[in-house]
């Protein structure tokens, strides 16, 4: 017992000596920090282009996805916490309910049973960081029931900004000779006036080659994401009370007939009025035939 006590105190000495002797490097832990954060987190997809660090290419990444969820509304929240846990933002949602079928069926005197049939669909537009793109498709891949298609797309628009980098410097030693010329060779009017709107043509396309520039780098530093998300159709039934027809709503016989005298009284009281405010012409009419008796048989 003794001699294994012994052996394992030895060791225990022995790996303490090496470990303290052992000297501490940053940038191995780094990569072992590195490694592990790759091995715990969502691997990275190589469907579209990424540029390197220090790579002069810069692509504008787009995804557009179509497919088929078991809830589009939980699967709408699920997306849109996904984009904010990766650090990008909601540019658009449409989530709408579309009624395909609808009646009614009577099952009682006083209810009916009401049927819809529709379906759920969402458009959304996401935006988030260009690194991220794969991980928040592979991530919002776990809502998905069946796929319509999927399309990724990268563009190269390297080019393109040093296009409108040159641009812009043609654009500004244009501007300085411009001005120059202005302040020491202006002297005319005409001059001066051509001068000035081709110092403001300059000085437009200058602004021009700028703000499309940072719509460049925009889209390359947070790559568009296109989704439509769609359910099966989905039934309702609503039981509701029942319209009753106006036959029900209608009175009894004897409250009828007592209507009725009424009406036929109002309608007696209507003529005599009416009569009475004709009496002038009846009071005429009289008075005529009187004459004609009297004096037309003379």
């Amino acid at each position: 017992m003794k001699t294994i006590a012994n052996l394992g105190l030895t060791s225990l000495a022995i790996i303490t000596l090496v470990c303290s002797c052992k000297k501490y490097d940053p940038a191995t832990a780094e990569d072992i920090s590195n490694q592990q954060t790759t091995a715990d987190s969502t691997p990275i997809s190589s469907s579209a282009a990424v540029e390197k660090k220090d790579s002069k290419q810069k692509f504008i990444r787009t995804a557009d996805i179509k497919f088929k969820v078991k809830n589009v509304v939980k699967s709408t929240y699920a997306i849109e916490n996904t984009t904010q846990k990766f650090g990008g933002f909601v540019t658009y949602t449409n989530l709408q309910s579309n009624i395909r079928d609808q009646f009614k069926t009577k099952i009682s005197q006083d209810s009916t049973l009401e049927t819809t049939k529709y379906t759920v669909e969402n458009q959304i537009t996401i935006r988030v960081p260009n690194r991220q793109l794969d991980t928040v498709i592979k991530t919002i891949a776990k809502q998905i029931d069946f796929l319509d298609y999927r399309l990724i797309k990268a563009d190269d628009v390297s080019l393109k900004l040093l296009s409108n980098q040159l641009s812009q410097k043609r654009s500004a030693s244009t501007q300085k000779r411009v001005e120059k010329a202005i302040d020491t060779k202006g002297k005319k009017i005409n001059d001066v006036m051509e001068a000035e709107n081709a110092l403001a043509n300059q000085k437009e396309a200058n602004d021009n080659s700028i703000i499309e520039n940072l719509s460049l780098e925009d889209q390359i530093n947070f790559s568009t994401i296109t989704l439509q998300l769609y359910q099966n159709e989905t039934i309702k039934q609503e039981l509701i009370a029942g319209e009753k027809d106006s036959d029900a709503y209608k009175p009894n016989l004897g409250i009828q007939i007592i209507d009725s005298l009424k009406n036929g009284w109002y309608i007696l009281e209507t003529i005599f009025v009416f009569l009475i405010n004709l009496w002038p012409f009846l009071l005429i009419g009289f008075g005529g035939f009187f004459l004609y008796k009297k004096y037309y048989k003379k």
